[in-house]
């Protein structure tokens, strides 16, 4: 990046709403169905005569993603008719909001860097319908399966000043709806997706530079290359000193550049005005007082209660905040734990859950749900270690097979006396064969050479199925030596 400028950037991301129904009809809010204009009526298409009605759950569901952003909700809002004429928009306007939107001037904080990203907005409107394109460029398919889909709208302030901070604030807000319970927000399916302001301007200036947008980037990764691409871009354009257009972009992923798409439009260009077919809507301070009351621990939150409570790592609780069903397993585990009366170890919970439990998942392909480990057989497993009943190395395979088989751990170390021996007389007659089998290796030992030791002391414990004690099997080799 060049010293010599500094960037600004703003975000505006579209967040298609998880909800049974459109948003101004009863059609089936189905986006991923794949027979095309299935999920249509007189109303999403447009027909005259028609009346919207307004789907409550989605009202509800941006109401809440503000209240989760710090946002204060606007008592009195409204729908507006924004009216331009595209292939996709059947009305040929779009009932979105202008003057009064839901929510206004929240804000995020980055959970890495710290820093404070104001929200100017988040209002509601309808989705578009899907357009297809030949690749002979001749036509072009319209699929009114999404139109009238509720869409909720999010605009940042331009407090930015790296494609880093973007993207850390796009990757909370996903968690922060998946959270709430009110979109998948699934890049790949079009639940979610970004468009980047971007303008620089020359270091310790005091006035912004020429805003150009970057529509429809549908990955994180594209996020963050077409910024930096863009601040590239205009750099090399002031250097020649030519001016930058204000203007809407495109992402080319196959050539990893942007590309002109058309003038940039402002507000007016629209010709907004109120919806004269929906009523205001007005919402008293208990109405969302009780709305508040009913939102989940966010991501923040579970960040701080992780580290508090537990005394999780940053990068461990990550893990858990990123996949919630780990962090709700890990909780259980420790409170299983304490109902066995067992000391309290949350790193040994830890470190099985974030590797072996996880590398197991990965491995098959599974998800935690599909894995026959419980809560309560990995604390009899840790348990079990703590009192030096079973070692780590059978810990590890008896976890491997419980969630395999599904069987219970303490059952299969009884069947199959998986039991750590820590008596030395039994011992002591496992080494003797040890010695006998491996005489060169252990007068290797006798004359000095301590590194051998280890290879012994991984013999006796293979002789007996991992059940030794490492430190008594130590302990006998060091006296006899």
């Amino acid at each position: 990046m060049n010293s010599l400028y500094t960037p600004t950037i703003g975000l505006e991301i579209h967040v298609e709403l998880k909800t049974q129904t459109k948003m101004f009809c009863d059609c089936s809010n189905g986006p991923d169905e794949l027979t095309p204009n299935l999920h249509t009526c007189p109303i999403c298409l447009g027909h005259p005569g028609t009346l919207p009605t307004i789907n409550k759950t989605a009202v509800e569901a941006v109401i809440k993603t503000g209240l989760a952003l710090n946002c204060t909700i606007n008592p009195r809002s409204k729908f507006d008719r924004k009216n331009y004429f595209y292939p996709d928009l059947p009305k040929a306007y779009q009932i979105s909001q202008y003057d009064k939107p839901l929510c206004l001037g929240g804000y995020m904080v980055l959970p890495k860097s710290s820093k404070n990203i104001g929200i100017t907005r988040i209002h509601l409107e309808e989705d578009t319908a899907k357009l297809s394109h030949a690749a002979d460029g001749k036509h072009s398919l319209v699929d009114f399966n999404r139109a009238g889909v509720p869409l909720m709208e999010l605009v940042t302030e331009p407090d930015f000043h790296s494609a880093q901070e973007v993207v850390e604030f796009a990757q909370e807000l996903q968690l922060i709806v998946r959270y709430l319970g009110v979109s998948e927000a699934d890049m790949e399916r079009g639940n979610m997706r970004l468009e980047a302001n971007i303008s620089i301007a020359p270091s310790g200036a005091t006035e912004l530079g020429t805003k150009v947008e970057v529509k429809n980037l549908n990955s994180f990764r594209s996020l963050e290359k077409a910024i930096e691409y863009e601040i590239e871009r205009q750099s090399s354009v002031y250097e020649k000193r030519e001016k930058i257009a204000q203007e809407t972009r495109g992402w080319d992923e196959e050539k990893q550049k942007t590309f002109s798409q058309r003038s940039k439009e402002s507000a007016h260009d629209y010709r907004y005005f109120p919806e004269p077919d929906l009523p205001p809507l007005s919402f008293s301070p208990e109405y969302l007082e009780g709305l508040r009351s009913k939102l989940p621990e966010l991501p923040g939150q579970y960040r701080k209660r992780l580290s508090e409570e537990y005394n999780v790592s940053d990068s461990v609780a990550e893990i858990f905040v990123q996949n919630r069903a780990l962090g709700v397993f890990f909780e259980e585990t420790i409170s299983e734990l304490n109902a066995l009366g067992s000391a309290l170890d949350g790193q040994l919970v830890c470190n099985y859950i974030t590797s072996d439990i996880k590398g197991l998942l990965t491995q098959r392909g599974i998800s935690l749900e599909e894995a026959h480990i419980t809560p309560a057989g990995l604390a009899f497993i840790v348990a079990a270690i703590q009192k030096g009943e079973i070692s780590s190395r059978v810990a590890k395979d008896v976890l491997m097979r419980v969630c395999d088989t599904g069987v219970s751990p303490e059952e299969l170390i009884k069947k199959e006396g998986l039991a750590q021996i820590s008596d030395e007389q039994t011992l002591r007659v496992v080494a003797e064969e040890v010695i006998d089998e491996n005489k060169e290796v252990w007068y290797d030992y006798v004359n000095g050479k301590e590194n051998v030791l280890q290879f012994l002391i991984g013999k006796t414990i293979a002789r007996t199925k991992g059940a030794a004690n490492p430190q008594v099997i130590k302990k006998i080799f060091e006296e006899k030596k």
